[in-house]
């Protein structure tokens, strides 16, 4: 897993309680803006790593960091948190009257690629959106 410190520091955010998400959602989203995402795409990443986030915040302890840089061309942004392990990926969306369990099924439908791993740092998710569109 590629450490936190391969990304410059403007690019990465912390957060550590519910009245973080919406510092998270506004860097999400200023960075995303400035690197040219389409404002429709730009909406669509926020509310992926919103659910992240979210979700950092009520499976783990200790909050999480948020990292945003272009590789490419695609906008990359990593959730890493102090969670035990990789979480599976390609579920399919919950029942219309389930409480819970819709946050990864919503990322990787609005995400380009949808990447978990376990490492030193804790748990990443990244997600990838692609800039231009063909």
């Amino acid at each position: 897993m590629t450490e936190l410190t391969d990304v410059p520091e403007r690019e990465t955010l912390a957060y550590a309680r519910a009245g973080d998400l919406a510092a998270v959602r506004a860097f999400v989203a200023a960075r995303a803006t400035a690197e040219g995402l389409p404002p429709e795409r730009v909406s669509m990443l926020t509310l992926a790593i919103s659910e992240l986030a979210t979700n950092t915040l009520q499976h783990t302890a200790g909050g999480g960091r948020v990292r945003v840089w272009v590789d490419g061309k695609q906008l990359v942004v990593d959730v890493v948190d102090g969670g035990p392990g990789a979480l599976p990926l390609g579920r399919g969306m919950p029942a219309p009257d389930a409480l819970r369990g819709r946050g990864l099924a919503i990322v990787e439908r609005l995400c380009d690629v949808v990447e978990v791993s376990t490492g030193a740092e804790g748990t990443r998710v990244r997600v990838r959106v692609n800039l231009v569109t063909e």
